[in-house]
């Protein structure tokens, strides 16, 4: 009787484990039916549901992550992608989850995980433009932080406790988009976010450049649907703007029943917008919007996701001919495009292009950038432009103004009135895009204090590449001009009867002059056969990384040295001796001083030494200077003495 009871009751555990299993599976494909249609806020709360009730997998944790990201709540999404890689195979887990959990951790600032994520991407993806921008620049905090600091933000004074972002003058209003909820009878939520749809606002500007109450801008303008991102001619009587893939009061969809976006077209006559038109270019397949102007309103500006686009979202152009069509859009190309999103384009007077990036390395969520676009069709390097208008969270919609300096913004950061708000700014400091420098100097004799003429100047960049040379004029001066602001360089002066110097110098972030004064000893060395020119010219030691043998930039500093001497003396012959600590095998650091005395001899040769001027070879741990052989305890400094290259006169006629 036991048994059978037993028996029932497992099959009813069965019964009831089945029935939850099957009410979760299809928990889970109401879900993804809500996911698929990009109603975001939908999925996340079945998808919880399902999590709430014990179930877990990497697919459900991805598409909650995702959710979430592209809901731009990037410290939620964080939660989930670190769910994720807590249980997923790393086969389980495609190489754009490492970029997404790596942009999430720079919404939390903890950007040493964030590069660490990055890194591991990079590797996956090595072709990939955003892994290449990362490579190129892993210090990119460092020169975002030199780059911060040059604005002053306030609040701009209209926003709501909903969506308000972007904006542009027309007339004397400040036309911007909003979700607020005005009341009326078609308001209708979202199924992206759960706030009301989008409408253009108008806030007239005050005297003193504040902002009257907003009010809905044009009838003829707003729908039932989402109209954001106005932009306007010159005489203002022409608007551009995105709207849903609506026309003639009906929605559109794609083939996969998504509804796009459109960019569209009105005139202003007679104090009334006419109906808008949707731009030619447009299509029923993608989306085109956050339209922007070239100040001579002869080319448009956009994001759109059309064929051809690198990533989620690219910046396009397209030229706008005098009879009102337009040409064939061109992709911005990869300098300004990754495979992430490029988006809300913007173009000033002086032809700057700004647009908010997830792609280009940032501190998190959308950043802004700016990059100037030259007449030949060169571009400058494309600038970050730092804190505090970027910040952690989404930073876009950015305009500003030249000849006043100030401007608008939109950000999402926490100490905002709403879910995105709009901010007003003054540029303190221009971003260096034709910043040039200068830099100018004396080279002085340390004795007599006397000016030293035809003293040679050489110029290189930090890593040690010849840029320009000059000779001191009569007073002893040298100039180097048309340099860049913000950048290491190294000055080296060589003078007969002087030893050379080597000067560091990073040049300013503003265009000016950055000023040199150098003194230069007198070459009072004596050497002969026998002599070891490191002792002669102070060379404590020819830095290698860790068990390698490549020549680093410090090294080949002082290396130089020896290279400036042996051409002045061309008929001394010296012989490199590369020498070891004891902390490895004998026969490993053989072998190791060894590669390093070939090298170096290598990179001798490469600098102009003739191969049978040089010979050498590696020591190891042979000849050591005290007592610190195998076995014996030394501090780092007594291991140090032992870690040398010799240099070392073998002839001198």
């Amino acid at each position: 009787m036991k048994k059978i009871k037993s028996i029932i009751i497992n099959i009813f555990l069965t019964i009831a484990l089945f029935q939850t299993v099957t009410a979760q599976k299809r928990d889970i494909v109401r879900a993804d039916s809500e996911y698929d249609k990009y109603a975001y806020f939908d999925a996340i709360e079945i998808y919880k549901k399902v999590v709430d009730k014990g179930y877990e997998s990497p697919d459900l944790f991805k598409k909650i992550g995702n959710s979430y990201y592209f809901n731009a709540e990037l410290k939620e999404a964080n939660i989930w992608y670190e769910k994720l890689f807590s249980i997923a195979k790393k086969e389980e887990i495609e190489p754009e989850y490492y970029y997404r959990y790596s942009h999430t951790l720079k919404s939390i600032e903890n950007y040493t995980l964030s590069n660490f994520f990055l890194d591991e991407f990079s590797n996956l993806t090595k072709n990939d433009n955003r892994a290449k921008l990362f490579l190129s620049k892993k210090d990119y905090l460092v020169e975002i932080k030199e780059l911060s600091g040059r604005q002053n933000i306030t609040d701009a004074g209209i926003n709501s406790e909903y969506s308000d972002y972007g904006g542009m003058f027309w007339n004397n209003f400040f036309v911007f988009t909003s979700t607020r909820d005005t009341g009326g009878v078609s308001n209708t939520k979202h199924k992206w976010t759960n706030q009301s749809f989008s409408n253009l606002y108008a806030s007239r500007v005050k005297l003193d450049g504040t902002f009257e109450e907003p009010e809905l801008f044009s009838k003829k303008i707003n729908s039932k649907f989402n109209e954001s991102t106005p932009v306007f001619s010159s005489d203002g009587k022409t608007i551009y703007f995105t709207r849903n893939n609506y026309t003639d009061k009906k929605k559109k969809t794609d083939s996969d029943k998504n509804v796009l976006l459109k960019i569209y077209r009105s005139v202003y006559d007679n104090g009334e917008w006419s109906k808008p038109e949707e731009l030619a270019f447009n299509s029923d397949e993608f989306s085109c919007a956050h339209p922007a102007l070239s100040a001579d309103d002869k080319t448009l500006f956009f994001a759109s996701n059309m064929p051809g686009t690198l990533g989620m979202s690219d910046i396009f152009k397209v030229s706008i001919n005098n009879d009102g069509s337009f040409g064939n859009p061109i992709n911005l190309g990869n300098k300004i495009n990754t495979e992430s999103r490029e988006t809300f384009p913007y173009i000033t007077n002086e032809n700057e292009l700004f647009f908010a990036s997830d792609g280009h390395p940032g501190l998190g969520g959308l950043d802004v950038f700016g990059v100037k676009m030259y007449d030949d069709g060169t571009l400058s390097k494309v600038y970050n432009l730092g804190g505090p208008l970027n910040s952690s969270s989404d930073d876009f919609g950015y305009i500003i103004f030249n000849d006043t300096k100030t401007g608008f913004f939109t950000s999402n950061r926490s100490q905002g009135k709403g879910f995105d708000d709009i901010y007003k700014f003054t540029e303190t400091i221009p971003l260096p895009y034709n910043c040039k420098q200068s830099i100018t100097g004396l080279a002085i004799d340390e004795e007599t204090a006397s000016l030293l003429n035809t003293a040679l100047v050489q110029l290189f960049d930090e890593n040690m590449n010849l840029l320009k040379e000059v000779i001191t004029k009569e007073n002893g001066e040298y100039l180097f001009e048309e340099l860049e602001c913000n950048k290491n360089y190294i000055v080296r002066i060589s003078a007969k009867e002087h030893e050379s110097v080597e000067e560091f110098i990073t040049t300013d972030k503003i265009s000016g002059i950055s000023k040199l004064s150098t003194n230069l000893n007198k070459k009072i060395k004596k050497v002969s056969v026998g002599s070891d020119l490191a002792k002669a010219f102070n060379i404590k030691i020819i830095y290698f990384d860790l068990d390698k043998s490549n020549i680093r930039k410090d090294a080949a500093l002082e290396l130089q040295k020896i290279v400036e001497f042996l051409k002045e003396n061309p008929t001394i012959k010296i012989d490199v001796r590369s020498h070891t600590d004891s902390r490895q095998t004998s026969d490993y650091n053989i072998k190791l001083s060894d590669r390093r005395a070939k090298a170096t001899i290598a990179w001798m040769i490469e600098n102009g030494i003739t191969a049978d001027r040089l010979s050498g070879r590696g020591y190891g741990e042979s000849q050591l200077k005290n007592n610190c052989s195998d076995g014996v305890e030394c501090s780092e400094e007594e291991h140090q003495l032992n870690r040398r290259t010799e240099f070392i006169i073998i002839k001198m006629k």
